[in-house]
C-alpha cells in the first residue's frame, strides 16, 4: 500500500511520502487491504474469530490476489475462522496452489435442485460441482 494507515478523529487515513490521503479518496481494492491490516494490527483478528469477506477479489489489482490468499491462508493456519464467496477462478486457483496439507479449506457450492438450494462440499477446489439437477 506504500505506506502505513492511521487514524485521526476516528477517521481513517493513509499515511505515505505524499501525505494523508483519507480513505474516502482511495481505491477500493487499497481500502478492503488497509482494514485488513487494520484488523490484523488491532488485534481483532486473533485464534477463535471469525472473518466473512464477500468477494475479496472485488475491486482489487489481480496481481495482489497472491497476496491476499497468502494473509488469507496464515490468518486461517493461526486459528481466525474466514469465510469467503467469490466466483472467481483465479482466487480459488490460489488457494489451490497456496494450501499447505495442514490448512484446513474446504470449498463450497450452492446450487438449486428441483427448486430446493442444496450444498455441495469438498476440500479440492478441482472437484467443485457447481450444477443445477433440473430434473
Amino acid at each position: 500500500m506504500d505506506g502505513k494507515i492511521i487514524t485521526n478523529n476516528e477517521e481513517f487515513f493513509l499515511k505515505n511520502k505524499q501525505g494523508e490521503l483519507e480513505f474516502t479518496l482511495l481505491a477500493e481494492g487499497i481500502r478492503k487491504l488497509g482494514l485488513l491490516w487494520v484488523l490484523i494490527q488491532n488485534g481483532t483478528l486473533l485464534n477463535g474469530s471469525i472473518l466473512c469477506w464477500d468477494e475479496p477479489e472485488a475491486n482489487l489489482n489481480p496481481k495482489l490476489m497472491r497476496i491476499v490468499v497468502e494473509i488469507l491462508l496464515e490468518l486461517q493456519r493461526i486459528g481466525v475462522q474466514i469465510f469467503i464467496s467469490t466466483h472467481d477462478y483465479v482466487v480459488l486457483k490460489e488457494f489451490d496452489l497456496q494450501t499447505k496439507n495442514t490448512d484446513k479449506v474446504l470449498f463450497h457450492s450452492l446450487y438449486r435442485n428441483r427448486g430446493e438450494i442444496e450444498i455441495a462440499s469438498t476440500e479440492n477446489y478441482l472437484n467443485i460441482s457447481p450444477y443445477e439437477v433440473t430434473k
